[in-house]
């Protein structure tokens, strides 16, 4: 029964393929207390278990999928990455370079001492290090090398072997390292944290009061309806003069509609407003609750709060916007009775702060009525509204450009350099994503579609490596034994801690922003949510995403040069 069963998954692939994906992200959101393996090394996990059993599978499944995840990753980042050629961006990408150099020089370093061939080291590079994209490039080099067939198939063999046993530690070690080493390197969590609140306060220039939606930029947007029956209303006030007051209070509060001797009524600036009248004000939930009260008592008008609201997200394109700070841009006219609810760039919340920069690309959710919203939409870029319509032929013609170009290659001592085909998709996605953010209207692939061509793309290309070596990866653990665990530990944590101090005190970067530095360097999605968690603060986004668009280039890139030094 047991061999029945064996060889319908070996004449199906199809069946492992979907049974590894399916358990491997069922595993990997497991939690105990803070510790999970992740999507990622637990499809690896189940694929190796499941491919004992000797399964074949075309590598075109594996490079097919692959290509979309990097192509979805450049996508994504490519307008930060350009963007940060030029200007103060230049200084965070020296910074991730030099750590990706930083990443393999110890890799290297490590491997000559232990004596470990190409493949282990490839794979230390890979896991110790989280570059799971590296495993494509370093796989797709060796390939094309000039050497025995069987050599090749016994190095790429042993990368993905090594890349489990020190993909765990290199994830969950990095964010514990950077979250709680990090602080106490830069001089200590209470210090980390008075300066980051310093510097908080600092861009928040004094020109916007906390509860003005500075606190958190998710907090959400409310629509409440207020009696008129405070002393201000002795005599008619006009809707002009309403939102004034509350201007000079440096609050952002908006009349929506009202209720005037019974009936409803869109604002008009010079409509006046009567004792016993009803107002609807829109604003941060917080701010509505502390300054509403100098209109008068809150009330219950299901009729009046009954009309259409948009929660508009836009992305920065226009030169107006682009360049501004927050607090500039929520002074622009064209903002008047609009919300900014969340700021997001490469997809990281961004601190709401009133110096805080806004960047083509960059994207504002609005909320306001539809009308409103409309004027500054129109101000700021190009409203991306719902949609599940993928701009396919942008994708398709994408990643075909980009592995073409990927192809060519010349040799450098008998190893072909190039950008290779998953290097080319990559590149390609970065130049498109930043082509989008220049020309919006074209190429829109929507958030949940670029999420499965990332998780599922870079899984799918996981499931293939564990089972197509699952009968080798056991043979491979034997060789490699407990000792690579522990030098994947040493060869995770000295770039963390070397950079960490490069970034204080070479590259003069705050504490929050050299932590959010390292880890975007190292592409640390983990990474950066314990960090912020740590510090209470999203303010070491302003350090990751630069470093994040860069790293998904370099830090894939210098694992060539572990090739070429082994």
């Amino acid at each position: 029964m047991i061999d029945y069963i064996f060889n319908i998954l070996r004449n199906n692939p199809v069946i492992p393929i979907f049974l590894t994906l399916g358990l491997g992200f069922w595993i990997g959101q497991l939690k105990y207390k803070s510790f999970s393996l992740g999507p990622v090394a637990a499809t690896l996990i189940i694929g190796v278990i499941i491919g004992q059993i000797g399964i074949e599978i075309s590598q075109t499944v594996r490079v097919v999928f692959f290509m979309l995840f990097l192509f979805s990753i450049g996508y994504s980042v490519g307008p930060q990455f350009f963007r940060s050629l030029k200007g103060r961006g230049l200084k965070q990408v020296g910074f991730a370079v030099l750590e990706a150099i930083v990443c393999a020089a110890t890799v290297i370093v490590a491997s000559k001492i232990m004596g470990y061939d190409t493949g282990t080291a490839c794979g230390l590079f890979a896991g110790s290090q989280t570059a799971s994209a590296s495993l494509g490039v370093t796989t797709d080099t060796i390939l094309g090398m000039n050497m025995p067939e069987e050599a090749k198939k016994s190095i790429t063999d042993m990368i993905p072997v090594c890349y489990a046993v020190t993909y765990i530690f290199g994830t969950i070690g990095s964010a514990w390292i950077l979250s709680n080493v990090g602080p106490w390197l830069l001089g200590g969590m209470k210090k980390v944290k008075e300066e980051t609140a310093e510097i908080e306060s600092k861009m928040d220039d004094g020109e916007f009061t906390p509860e003005d939606g500075m606190i958190d930029a998710n907090r959400p947007v409310a629509f409440r309806a207020y009696r008129a029956d405070s002393d201000i209303f002795n005599e008619p006030r006009s809707v002009e003069y309403i939102e004034d007051l509350f201007a000079r209070k440096n609050v952002r509060l908006f009349v929506e509609r009202l209720r005037l001797n019974g009936k409803l009524y869109d604002p008009k600036p010079k409509l006046l407003i009567r004792r016993g009248d009803t107002i609807v004000l829109s604003g941060r939930r917080e701010v509505i609750v502390e300054e509403a009260a100098i209109i008068g008592p809150e009330v219950a008008d299901t009729e009046l709060l009954s009309f259409g609201a948009e929660n508009l997200p836009v992305t920065v394109s226009k030169k107006g916007a682009a360049g501004i700070t927050f607090g500039e841009i929520r002074k622009q006219p064209y903002m008047n009775g609009v919300i900014i609810k969340s700021m997001t760039r490469n997809g990281v919340s961004l601190p709401a702060r009133s110096k805080t920069e806004i960047q083509r690309g960059d994207v504002l959710t609005l909320v306001g009525l539809p009308s409103k919203v409309a004027v500054a939409a129109e101000n700021i870029g190009y409203a991306d509204r719902q949609t599940e319509s993928t701009d396919m032929k942008f994708v398709g013609i994408g990643v075909a450009l980009g592995c073409f170009i990927g192809a060519l290659s010349f040799m450098v001592d008998g190893v072909p350099i190039s950008l290779s085909t998953s290097g080319g998709a990559l590149f390609s996605g970065l130049f498109f994503g930043w082509l989008r953010s220049r020309k919006p209207t074209f190429g829109y692939i929507p958030p949940q579609v670029s999420w499965l061509f990332d998780k599922l793309g870079l899984n799918m290309f996981i499931a293939v490596i564990g089972l197509t070596s699952g009968q080798s990866f056991m043979h491979g653990i034997s060789e490699v034994g407990i000792g690579l665990f522990i030098v994947g530990i040493i060869a995770t944590l000295i770039p963390l801690v070397v950079m960490t101090l490069v970034g204080r005190k070479i590259f003069k970067f705050g504490c929050a922003e050299t932590l959010g530095c390292v880890a975007g360097s190292r592409c640390g999605v983990a990474s950066i949510g314990a960090i912020q968690d740590a510090l209470g603060s999203n303010l070491p986004a302003i350090g990751y995403t630069v470093t994040y668009a860069t790293a998904n280039f370099v830090l894939i890139f210098s694992s060539i040069l572990v090739i070429i030094f082994m």
